[in-house]
């Protein structure tokens, strides 16, 4: 009986687990994001610094003389699925040095904000796309990240 109970709880566990993670790749899409648009964008945008194949800059975790680090893939070889989703649209919009500075940290960020060139939806396509192109896993862990800060952000409001 208590195996048979055992058994039944590891496949409820398996269904939620299951659900919660199929549902990261797909959370940008539910935002509104356009992977199709973002790709476009991505090139029009941001290709010449962070490479047309999210490739980054050549030994971009070495800093340049002023301090400053080159631009890093976006590809899952960098960190940006490493953040979660508030950061990466911050960051975007207003730069890195003034993302930054809004988390209370002082940072001699190379990126450049783009919030007046780009309306949200387009860095949100931007993204997107970017995200597109992760392995599961990554998209899976971003994804999660991101909620757990979408979460702590309700409860402290």
């Amino acid at each position: 009986m208590t195996r048979r109970f055992c058994t039944i709880g590891a496949v409820v566990l398996a269904t939620v687990v299951g659900g919660l993670l199929s549902s990261g790749p797909t959370l940008a899409a539910a935002q509104g994001g356009d992977a199709v648009a973002g790709e476009m964008l991505y090139q029009q945008n941001c290709a010449a610094c962070h490479g047309d194949k999210l490739q980054g800059q050549a030994n971009w975790r070495t800093p340049e003389d002023d301090g400053r680090l080159r631009a890093p893939p976006h590809d899952v070889t960098g960190h940006t699925w490493h953040h979660d989703d508030d950061l990466l649209f911050s960051y975007t919009k207003f730069g890195g040095k003034q993302a930054m500075a809004q988390l209370g940290i002082e940072f001699n960020s190379g990126m450049p904000g783009f919030g007046d060139q780009l309306s949200d939806q387009q860095i949100d396509d931007i993204l997107t796309y970017i995200k597109s192109t992760w392995p599961e896993r990554q998209r899976t862990i971003q994804a999660a990240r991101s909620e757990a800060k979408r979460r702590q952000k309700d409860e402290n409001q």
